[in-house]
């Protein structure tokens, strides 16, 4: 990183950091973005140049999930099937990242079931996620994927995280390593039919 880049890096993450204390301390709707502004040291407009929303502050990693997952589809092997691939990709964000495991996921699955504008936030988000990685993929196996298979394996893949999350984080944040295993072991399960195998469109998955 130049030194521009690191200090961005570092205002977003202070931004993030005074937004979790007070959300913890205060709750999500009591507390305002100049509230947390002036606990992360900067101004109201600095905020603005890295988050639109409060809602925002809550989901810090989504494009980092997406570049990982992209990442991973260019740079799949000759024998790898879709299926591997998107593990592949949930390994790198286990290894980059504790956006699923920290405070801050424990947070962000309390307001969505509590706060109507995270839960919109929060489909939104899942949903721009999936199709983008759906069409990726399907035009990386166009002999093993169409729209619709590819949609129902990145569905399936997306459906396991979602729930192995919603059960682990239900009262606190748990220790990264044991949430990175028991995610893996959802989508492995999530995904059995399909790893090792292809997805012919039309049909059910052979070999």
């Amino acid at each position: 990183m130049s030194l521009r880049e690191l200090k961005r890096a570092r205002t977003r993450q202070a931004l993030v950091t005074a937004a979790a204390d007070l959300f913890e301390r205060d709750g999500y709707e009591q507390t305002t973005i100049a509230d947390i502004a002036a606990a992360a040291e900067v101004g109201t407009r600095t905020f603005f140049g890295y988050f639109a929303t409060k809602e925002d502050l809550l989901f810090p990693e989504t494009d980092g999930r997406l570049r990982a997952a992209i990442d991973a589809i260019a740079g799949r092997g000759p024998h790898d099937t879709p299926a591997q691939v998107l593990l592949r990709a949930l390994s790198i964000v286990g290894d980059d990242s504790d956006d699923l495991s920290g405070r801050l996921a424990a947070l962000r699955l309390r307001f969505i079931a509590e706060v109507p504008s995270v839960r919109g936030r929060a489909l939104q988000t899942q949903s721009d996620v999936q199709q983008e990685i759906a069409r990726r993929l399907a035009e990386a196996f166009p002999d093993e994927l169409d729209a619709v298979t590819s949609a129902a394996l990145v569905g399936a893949f997306v459906g396991a995280v979602t729930g192995a999350l919603q059960v682990l984080l239900r009262d606190r944040p748990r220790d990264p390593g044991s949430v990175q295993e028991a995610v893996e072991r959802a989508t492995a399960v999530a995904l059995r039919p399909w790893v090792g195998h292809d997805v012919r469109p039309g049909g059910a998955p052979g070999v």
